[in-house]
């Protein structure tokens, strides 16, 4: 029985994506929550939508605010990589540079919202292009960034994807190779259990090899459902959490078209099952 509490615990905001920013701040703190990972994408924030700098930054003070008056927190920022035109590891030079400048500007935003936290993943390279030369360019990106992000005082997570999202970072001996390859102190591991249990690896296995370079934990059930309502042995990750005396945050990405129609059932019932079920006391 795991001995962890709901404080531990934060909501992914990227399945509210068709209500507005309000609703979805209102929804999480009546679900029990005091955090949120904040993904930073339209129609919540997003920094193309704002003209310039100052206006973008007018607008995140006015989301920190809002986040305040919820009770809630931002503790990672999460700025959408996948569903925008966004690579690091491009053949294409000026779009490998606009991603990197895109993510910079990420590490300057995340702390306006009161987050040290920026995530990151792979990306895909082209599957018709050798892997190693998408590899080559992810890890020179991924450098780039975690150099900045040193700099600024922000810590990086990056986590490993399912293999039809990406060719690149989808296991451990991969999230291994690249932190060797990019030793930077600033960069850590966001481990998602959905992509995790597709390659067939353990939480114990990240945990032995990783150590606190486990930075951030991404949760959910099979396919990124509900808590309870797939397969996966929840109950064991949260027990292997608790043992490890893990300290950071963990979030819920219940990340699944399947939920958009009504995102606040999707987290009470995944709050409910936290409850009830795996042991984890309310705050």
């Amino acid at each position: 029985m795991s001995t962890l509490s709901l404080d531990r615990f934060a909501v992914m905001t990227v399945q509210y994506q068709q209500y507005s920013l309000a609703y979805t701040l209102d929804s999480i703190s009546r679900c029990g929550f005091t955090a949120i990972e904040f993904w930073a994408g339209a129609p919540h924030y997003h920094r193309a939508d704002h003209a310039t700098s100052l206006a973008a930054e007018r607008r995140l003070r006015s989301i920190h605010r809002a986040l305040s008056d919820a009770g809630l927190r931002v503790v990672v920022y999460t700025p959408e990589m996948l569903s925008y035109p966004y690579s690091l590891a491009a053949p294409d030079r000026a779009l490998r540079e606009r991603t990197i400048d895109y993510l910079t500007t990420a590490l300057a935003e995340a702390p306006v919202l009161g987050c040290d936290t920026v995530f990151l993943n792979s990306g895909c390279g082209p599957r018709d292009v050798p892997r190693e030369e998408s590899w080559q360019r992810m890890v020179e990106s991924v450098a780039v960034l975690a150099e900045r992000a040193e700099r600024a005082g922000v810590r990086l997570v990056i986590e490993q994807l399912q293999p039809y999202e990406s060719n690149l970072v989808t296991s451990l001996p991969e999230v291994l190779q690249l932190r060797s390859e990019v030793p930077s102190r600033s960069l850590q591991v966001c481990v998602d259990v959905v992509a995790m249990a597709v390659a067939g690896e353990t939480l114990a296995s990240y945990f032995d090899r990783l150590g606190p370079a486990v930075g951030h934990i991404h949760l959910a059930d099979s396919n990124h459902e509900v808590l309870g309502d797939g397969t996966l042995p929840l109950g064991e990750y949260l027990d292997e959490l608790a043992a490890r005396d893990y300290a950071q945050f963990v979030t819920l990405e219940i990340n699944d078209p399947i939920y958009w129609l009504d995102p606040h059932d999707s987290v009470e019932r995944s709050a409910r099952y936290l409850r009830d079920h795996l042991g984890v006391s309310a705050v």
